[in-house]
């Protein structure tokens, strides 16, 4: 069974930054892709960043790409996602999923974790 507990979330101001992290159970956290996902008050959950298993390959969606770096430390079964230049329409529940590959496809990704809130505000 995988558990993935994410953290870091919290308040912050427009133009600062977070780090979040994600935390996974198990033996087999190398062997797999990792993406954030974040779901928006009263929208759907998109997609946000993907890194490979080994961290050589990362995408982010355009809406964050270069203010947003993902991460990850397999020795700590741990995948971060560093948000700087936070906006006001970052916030959003973050959560971790473990997939196949670099992928923006939500159903790709068999376990998610309970999410974790962000809130930016202007």
């Amino acid at each position: 069974q995988v558990q993935l507990v994410e953290s870091g979330g919290g308040l912050v101001q427009a133009g600062g930054s977070l780090r979040l992290s994600c935390a996974a159970s198990g033996r087999t956290f190398s062997n797999y892709a990792m993406g954030w996902f974040r779901q928006p008050p009263g929208k759907e959950r998109e997609f946000v960043a993907a890194i490979s298993w080994s961290g050589g390959s990362t995408h982010y969606a355009d809406s964050v790409k270069g203010r947003f770096i993902i991460s990850r430390d397999n020795t700590k079964s741990t995948v971060y996602l560093q948000m700087n230049s936070l906006k006001p329409e970052d916030t959003a529940v973050y959560y971790c999923a473990r997939g196949p590959g670099v992928t923006t496809r939500q159903f790709a990704y068999n376990y998610w974790g309970q999410g974790t809130q962000v809130t930016v505000s202007s």
